[in-house]
């Protein structure tokens, strides 16, 4: 086996906005692991506020040593092994983990989808993401959205319903929303509960900080809208974690340290009655078609990050009516 890697700096459309950040671009580590004439593509989104960086990446990967990556994989071995090289550094993780199941498809000759036991006629729509920003932006931004049938937006400030009123000013489709931890105040929180679901709105993720356990626990309570933990669910043991704190989980590859524990975590959450969402950073092509690989499984899907950025180094996989649409090529299917 052998790893090699790259930085990269995936470059956004816009400034992403959230609660409690801002940010142009997004460090990216471009991962290739080579075997009998094969490459498995990977990749590490590592965006500011998880910790990881260019330098911390780096580090990790030189403390790898491939030898370890025997065919056929036992992923759960390789995953106690990358957890014993040092704690967190959950992306650069994912990277490899990513590229060990593109090769694993590519030497068995089969889509990573098909060997996760997904059903691709079951893939639920994308939505795309809109983050904090003046209206005039937030209108632009729906414009370059016309091909997706559900908005996410971004919340969290003093501003929630003058975003949504100017969401609705421009269209009537379905929306998320992701308030990052915004919200404080239970009553005042369950009160635009109740008017967002007046708006149209279908979910809320992470509404109040995740160290708020009761906080959220009572929102949850007391929501007429399904509230999904996403800062709160990192990896496969916070799962069960979740259970009675909130209705669902938000799964995002770079924090579960890639496909083989989000898999894990998945069938978890449907084992102890949760919905599940999967997500993404802003992430290329790759990141994106390793999320949609296991999307068909869960009950919706947040994987907008290739169209988010301005300078994707692959292809932008099929998307037809607001779907990914997953390939028959073996692994994941990229294009370079």
């Amino acid at each position: 086996m052998k790893l090699t890697f790259r930085p990269f700096e995936l470059t956004l459309k816009h400034t992403f906005t959230i609660a409690k950040f801002s940010r142009s671009s997004t460090p990216v580590m471009l991962l290739q692991i080579e075997y009998e004439g094969h490459i498995g593509y990977g990749e590490a989104s590592m965006v500011p506020y998880m910790g990881e960086t260019y330098e911390t990446a780096t580090d990790f990967l030189n403390k790898v040593d491939a030898g370890q990556f025997t065919y056929p994989f036992d992923f759960g071995t390789i995953s106690q092994y990358l957890d014993s090289l040092a704690p967190g550094n959950t992306a650069i993780k994912a990277g490899i983990d990513i590229a060990l199941h593109d090769l694993d498809g590519k030497l068995q000759g089969k889509p990573c989808w098909e060997l996760l036991g997904t059903n691709p006629v079951t893939m639920p729509v994308t939505s795309f993401t809109i983050g904090i920003d003046t209206k005039e932006v937030i209108i632009q931004k729906l414009k370059e959205a016309a091909d997706f049938k559900i908005i996410k937006v971004k919340l969290g400030r003093n501003n929630d319903k003058e975003i949504i009123q100017t969401i609705r000013s421009v269209t009537n489709v379905p929306l998320f929303v992701d308030a990052n931890q915004g919200w404080t105040d239970r009553k005042q929180s369950l009160d635009l509960v109740y008017w967002l679901k007046e708006q149209g709105v279908v979910l809320i993720e992470q509404p109040m900080l995740k160290t708020d356990v009761d906080g959220n626990a009572w929102l949850t309570e007391h929501s007429p809208l399904p509230l999904i933990g996403d800062e709160a669910v990192q990896r496969f043991d916070d799962v069960e974690k979740a259970k009675g704190v909130y209705h669902g989980i938000n799964i995002k590859l770079m924090k579960a340290s890639g496909m083989y524990e989000a898999k894990k975590m998945l069938d978890k959450a449907r084992e102890l009655g949760l919905q599940v969402m999967i997500g993404c950073m802003t992430e290329t092509s790759c990141a994106a078609l390793a999320g949609a690989a296991l999307a068909p499984q869960c009950d919706w899907a947040d994987l907008d990050g290739p169209f988010l950025a301005s300078n994707n180094p692959y292809k932008l996989p099929e998307f037809t009516n607001g779907k990914w649409v997953l390939s028959n090529a073996p692994g994941l299917g990229i294009e370079i």
